[in-house]
């Protein structure tokens, strides 16, 4: 098969949507070589150029006005190089398609990972919500399958979009290598000396913003013996965490991390005595997959995804913002034994381990190309 991408994402996102694409390109090359992996990028970029190698095509828009205008090229003018290319699926891995697909004979297949812009309207621009429901339901509307991240992804999408779940297949994502490779006492001290690590701290992944809700699970450690490591990039909203840190001197206990590599950043997990994922809502929530993998407990969200991605190992916050539940259940999560832990866990890792996505995909991509 030809199957070819909307790799925008893929070369020009470090985190999040650009993870999820090159980690499905990754997975798919690696079980199906003989299968050809064409790339569609807007714009060039030195960006990801390792990922090409035999079997994956990196191809960019060729003349006027095309190349002066990448995201006209995306959302139209890639309709000619995917006939040109002979592609036999066309898969939007970020929530959307071009426009026309639909009336095309190439088969087409579109991701869904969240709609948090529809279920909490307050964090988004109204010009940025009014096109994500315009991109979002021309989607659906013109693939001949979506496939949402997680049940909770599906749920939303039949209620948001009003359509059938008929037409809706869920396949988990998995996580970066990194976590699941095996880690020396030596590998994690030089990590550790490195990011000047404290002997023993609590972890929190993700962008610092308002919807991942980093400060209960600092207010939470106000009064707890322990130290936290924050890693993720800052926004405004970080500017709230560094004045509760400072005005209740937890100066010593708090540590901003950002722009870690993934091998470090597994290995900064595994140094972790657990990861605190508060939260309020994801499509999905890669950290808590990354914990798993790592070993670690992870305390969350009772609600949303997360019970569906940690299931009986989590330790689960049902109000996210109750300070004193936080705190309860990180202590309940310390008393966990890591080996059992690990034991408890292993059945769960199957579903996001890489020969199974690889196997859910490739039989979702013969399915649909022979109806």
């Amino acid at each position: 098969m030809r199957i070819g991408y909307d790799a925008k994402r893929f070369f020009h996102n470090r985190t999040g949507l650009g993870n999820y694409s090159r980690d499905l390109i990754r997975i798919l090359s690696t079980y199906y070589p003989e299968n050809e992996y064409i790339l569609f990028n807007p714009k060039k970029t030195s960006a990801y150029k390792n990922y090409i190698s035999n079997g994956i095509i990196e191809k960019n828009p060729q003349g006027f006005p095309w190349r002066q205008f990448p995201a006209l090229w995306r959302s139209f003018g890639i309709l000619r190089d995917i006939d040109r290319e002979h592609i036999d699926i066309y898969h939007g891995l970020s929530g959307e398609l071009p426009f026309g697909i639909g009336k095309k004979k190439v088969k087409s297949i579109v991701t869904i990972h969240d709609l948090i812009f529809f279920r909490y309207p307050e964090w988004y621009k109204p010009i940025d919500r009014f096109f994500y429901k315009q991109k979002f339901y021309r989607s659906i509307r013109e693939a001949d399958l979506i496939v949402a991240i997680s049940e909770q992804t599906k749920k939303d999408i039949i209620r948001f979009g009003k359509i059938s779940g008929d037409k809706i297949r869920v396949i988990y994502q998995g996580c970066h290598p990194a976590f699941k490779q095996t880690f020396s006492n030596d590998d994690i001290e030089k990590i550790r000396r490195k990011y000047r690590l404290p002997g023993e701290f609590l972890l929190y992944v993700g962008t610092i913003e308002p919807r991942k809700n980093a400060l209960t699970a600092v207010k939470a450690l106000k009064d707890l013996p322990y130290h936290l490591v924050l890693v993720g990039r800052k926004t405004p909203y970080a500017k709230k965490i560094e004045n509760f840190v400072e005005t209740n001197g937890m100066q010593d206990r708090v540590l901003f991390l950002s722009g870690v590599p993934m091998d470090e950043l597994a290995a900064i997990y595994r140094a972790a005595r657990l990861l605190i994922y508060p939260s309020i809502f994801e499509g999905f929530g890669i950290p808590v997959v990354e914990a798993l993998f790592s070993g670690i407990p992870v305390v969350t969200n009772k609600h949303g995804v997360f019970p569906e991605v940690a299931g009986e190992t989590g330790f689960y916050v049902d109000d996210v913002f109750d300070v004193e539940e936080m705190k309860e259940k990180i202590l309940s999560a310390l008393e966990t034994d890591k080996d059992e832990y690990r034991k408890k866990t292993a059945p769960l890792l199957e579903k996001f381990k890489d020969k199974h996505i690889a196997e859910t995909w490739m039989k979702t991509y013969r399915e649909l190309i022979e109806e």
